[in-house]
């Protein structure tokens, strides 16, 4: 045997994982799978583009269906996801794998967030359902609603952890974590490890299988980085003159705040381009909305704020535009990870201006690389640096925010 069907998934879910376009297992499946099917914890380091998703979905709906049926149908496996795209993407993997792969009666999977009415969620929970993927806030509005009930939950899947925890969701993910059953499986992935997400797993898990396969260097994505040098003013222009010459079919471009996505939105629109923008004051059909028509190849260019920088899985997706630098190097790892997905290549280009050029450097230190600097013909920049105060040291809270900076930038504009 060999593929999948060597990691002990049934014959169905083998099938099922070839016909979704899972060929070979990838690192962080072929090692945490045979784990999770046989029943022990599991603490991942997983990196976007990883396959991380079918790395618990394929094991979980393994155990799911040699389970007898049961009515109303008990929730026996909960996912915590920190964004809503997050939470439909995953869901729509299980369940699609699920559908697949049984003939007669598939897992019901419901998915769970908010931004929308709670009705719908509610009635789709009536008559229950086997797997439950949430944001930690519905969730525990849902079980206030008495819609859900997480008596039989065996399984918990916390899915991008350092996110979660970023996201203010520590003291609702402590409110989750006591109503669950206390034995139980654990499955945890995270990108990083800061110390909140180590005290977590140390909570957490039992004598976890811990899986690192995202540091295999055969593995990493194939991603061109560049660094194109430009004053703040310029970098729409620029935008727009690198999306022509470089004949972009598509390009995801991330901006620091929602007023950003939509003003350069807007005004690539008026240049003649498809663009669309993504934040989170955009209501959950809007969201969708935008999502889909540039997954349709319908808007050229999409405009988002962090909100698209994880969960977001766009196919042959080939170029990431930092607009404006991330806060964080596992940011700006996540934002780039939007493209080079499923071992295909990709490109991702940062803007850095001279105000910018310190935090770039220190991104490069974070992911240990260096990225050359670049300047396009007409859009040169002539801003310098100012000298640095003594004793800033670039720390956060003791000088100007980013994003203080940033709404300065754009008021410019």
């Amino acid at each position: 045997m060999s593929g999948f069907a060597a990691l002990g998934l049934s014959a169905a879910l083998v099938r099922a994982a070839r016909e979704r376009g899972y060929e070979t297992p990838t690192a962080i499946q072929a090692a945490a799978i045979p784990a999770v099917l046989r029943g022990r914890d599991v603490l991942a380091s997983a990196q976007t583009g990883s396959g991380k998703t079918a790395a618990f979905a394929l094991p979980m709906l393994h155990w799911l269906e040699s389970l007898a049926p049961e009515t109303p149908r008990r929730t026996r496996a909960l996912v915590l996801v920190p964004t809503r795209e997050l939470a439909a993407q995953v869901g729509e993997a299980i369940r699609s794998l699920s559908q697949a792969s049984a003939a007669v009666r598939p897992v019901k999977v419901v998915v769970a967030f908010g931004g929308v009415s709670i009705n719908p969620q509610m009635m789709e929970l009536r008559g229950g359902a086997e797997v439950v993927v949430a944001t930690p806030g519905r969730l525990l509005d849902l079980v206030d609603h008495n819609a859900l009930g997480l008596g039989g939950v065996a399984m918990l899947v916390l899915d991008e952890a350092d996110r979660l925890l970023d996201a203010g969701f520590a003291d609702e993910l402590a409110r989750v974590l006591a109503k669950l059953p206390r034995r139980r499986r654990n499955l945890l992935f995270s990108a990083t490890f800061p110390p909140a997400v180590q005290t977590l797993a140390q909570r957490l898990l039992h004598e976890p299988v811990r899986v690192a396969a995202d540091a295999t260097p055969g593995e990493a994505p194939d991603i061109e980085q560049h660094a194109v040098e430009v004053d703040a003013a310029q970098r729409t222009p620029l935008l727009r003159h690198m999306i022509v010459t470089g004949q972009w079919s598509q390009v995801l471009v991330f901006v620091a705040t929602r007023y950003a996505s939509e003003h350069v939105a807007e005004k690539l629109r008026r240049a003649g381009l498809q663009a669309s923008a993504l934040h989170g004051d955009l209501s959950q059909g809007a969201r969708t909305q935008a999502l889909a028509d540039f997954k349709a190849g319908r808007s050229r260019v999409l405009v988002a704020t962090d909100v698209a920088a994880r969960g977001l899985d766009i196919v042959q997706l080939p170029v990431v535009v930092n607009y404006d630098l991330p806060r964080s190097a596992a940011d700006y790892v996540h934002r780039i990870g939007r493209t080079a997905r499923a071992g295909a290549s990709g490109l991702a280009v940062s803007f850095v201006s001279a105000a910018t050029e310190a935090h770039f450097r220190l991104i490069e230190k974070r992911q240990g690389r260096r990225v050359a600097r670049e300047r396009i013909a007409g859009f040169e920049p002539k801003e310098t640096a100012a000298p640095a105060s003594a004793g800033s040291g670039g720390v956060k809270g003791r000088r100007k925010s980013k994003k203080d900076k940033l709404r300065e930038a754009a008021a410019r504009e």
